[in-house]
């Protein structure tokens, strides 16, 4: 499979490693896929259609050529499109989507790891893959690398999901945890700054806009809505108090930002809100940036997945994951998974 990555930011350089190394990962021998093309948004981009030199690659700061990623598209022979771009809010997804629409009308699959497609446009998308029999995949999205999409779509067949409930957000998760702790939401949000947890401006995540956009995913991909983030109820996080947190501990019990999406009749509702969880339930164990997903389903009951830990090649192998489900299905050519 020849991929063309459209952006090249932590993960992306995390991804290009492990290619570039495979033999370090003895469950990676049977993964024949080369890199055609890089794009950024501000280091340039690189193309070889004999495959890059992945090693050359990352010791590159910028890169010689100037396709933009729409550009690399239409002119670039590829199987797969790997769509790393960084997530836009305020543009709810808007480049993404376009790179995505362009990508498979023009017969190439997708790869994103870019939760606003699945967030604003993921039933025109899947449409659309399905007219051109293309795959269109996205398991990096919610939780890294872990099996999300997989659990759902492969090992739940045949259930239907009727609720949806996580902790998803990293930076609050760690804040929250380091406020327990005896720090203010300063000092906590600061640390986990220091660390790269947190953005310069951590107030996406704080004010639960990352965690809705996760929610509105999830809930358009398990779920069959149409949700988008502005329709998902959310609760800043940045009211809580150390002394908030010390007293919910005195009753036994942890505040966790709790994701949720769920059946109401005929209608999907979604909220990002604080919860005291009691310390008898799974979420209360869930510790910095871990996260943790419960599905409730009619046949199956509650399944719930874990996250401890997570890092560069956690979320390198969501991609990785769905290069394998992808090759899975037969020849690439004629893959129609979404």
């Amino acid at each position: 499979m020849r991929l063309l990555l459209l952006g090249f930011g932590n993960v992306g350089r995390r991804l290009a490693e492990i290619l570039a190394d495979r033999t370090v990962y003895p469950g990676l021998a049977d993964l024949d896929v080369s890199v055609v093309g890089i794009t950024t948004g501000s280091r340039g981009s690189i193309a070889d259609p004999a495959g890059l030199d992945l090693r050359s690659v990352l010791k590159q700061v910028r890169f010689p050529q100037h396709l933009t990623s729409l550009d690399a598209i239409r002119t670039l022979d590829c199987d797969v499109v790997v769509e790393m771009t960084p997530l836009d809010i305020p543009g709810r997804g808007a480049a993404a989507i376009a790179h995505i629409r362009e990508a498979l009308e023009r017969g190439r699959h997708v790869i994103t790891c870019n939760k606003g497609p699945l967030a604003w446009a993921y039933r025109p998308l899947r449409d659309l893959a399905r007219r051109h029999g293309r795959a269109f995949l996205y398991e990096t999205t919610v939780m890294d690398g872990a099996p999300v999409f997989n659990l759902a779509q492969q090992c739940l067949r045949g259930n239907t999901i009727q609720r949806i409930e996580g902790i998803l957000n990293s930076t609050s998760n760690s804040v929250l945890c380091a406020m327990e702790k005896g720090q203010s939401l300063e000092e906590a949000v600061a640390a986990a700054q220091a660390i790269g947890v947190a953005e310069a401006d951590p107030r996406n995540d704080l004010d639960g806009w990352d965690a809705a956009v996760k929610t509105a995913a999830l809930a358009n991909v398990l779920l069959d809505a149409e949700m988008t983030p502005e329709q998902v109820e959310r609760e800043s996080m940045t009211a809580i108090t150390p002394a908030t947190i010390q007293a919910a501990l005195a009753r036994g019990r942890r505040i966790k930002m709790v994701c949720e999406a769920w059946r109401d009749g005929g209608q999907i509702a979604g909220r990002v809100t604080a919860r005291e969880i009691p310390l008898t339930d799974p979420f209360a164990l869930v510790e910095g940036i871990g996260s943790i997903l419960r599905l409730t389903t009619d046949i199956a009951g509650k399944i719930v997945l874990t996250e401890e830990d997570p890092d560069l090649s956690t979320t390198a192998y969501g991609v990785i994951s769905d290069l394998y489900r992808l090759s899975s299905h037969g020849q690439v050519a004629n893959a129609t998974v979404s």
